[in-house]
């Protein structure tokens, strides 16, 4: 699992203080999460890519609403995986063994972290310090907080891989927009032909990015 040490060595370092309340880049009415799971969402994603000095965050990169369009795909149905019992905790080369697909895993995921806040610290997750949310956040990663049948960590797991999806596939998914995750690694994104910088580690590439739809940076 990538956690947050691996988040931090692609520049999504947990911001250290300071309150909640990210607002949101655009108006976007979220189709399978309900106003409760939203809120979690956009709380934590802005906690794991917050915005710095480096570029933007995850919710100006409107990671949200890639992860909420992504929930209608054939992967948050779990069509491409073997979804058949016995389902039974085992060693990780066994690979997963819920009986949950990622979207069903967000619903009980989503609701075990606003129930552990609830429990904690009388709010949910969304309403929380930004510090109580990193440690909700760290204790879910580790695998201390129970959500039922749902290891804290899988969910954890699945959530930073989703908004690192976000925050660097192609804007035509819903996320990274305007190209801003590309510009803050030098990625050239759909262009062409960028061969003659292949080999040039640690130079600028000046030439900007290019989406699939032909957006360019």
């Amino acid at each position: 699992m990538q956690g947050l040490a691996g988040a931090a060595a692609c520049g999504t370092v947990l911001a250290s203080s300071g309150r909640a309340g990210p607002v949101a880049a655009s108006p976007y009415r979220p189709q399978f999460f309900d106003a409760a799971e939203w809120a979690f969402l956009v709380a934590a994603c802005d906690r794991l890519i917050p915005a710095d000095a480096s570029g933007p965050g995850a919710v100006a990169l409107d990671v949200p609403r890639f992860i909420d369009r992504q929930m209608d795909t054939p992967y948050a149905h779990g069509a491409q995986w073997y979804m058949n019992g016995p389902f039974m905790a085992g060693p990780d080369n066994l690979g997963y063994q819920l009986p949950y697909a990622p979207r069903e895993l967000y619903r009980h995921g989503i609701a075990g972290m606003n129930a552990h806040a609830a429990t904690r610290h009388g709010r949910p997750f969304a309403a929380l310090s930004a510090a109580l949310q990193d440690d909700l956040l760290r204790a879910a990663e580790r695998g201390s907080l129970v959500f039922g049948d749902v290891p804290s960590a899988t969910f954890f797991e699945q959530l930073l891989a989703n908004v690192m999806e976000g925050a660097f596939s192609d804007p035509i998914h819903g996320g990274n927009t305007g190209m801003g995750g590309w510009a803050m690694l030098g990625f050239p994104g759909a262009r062409a032909d960028f061969m003659d910088w292949v080999d040039q580690y640690g130079v600028h590439y000046p030439l900007g990015s290019v989406s699939i739809s032909g957006e360019r940076a």
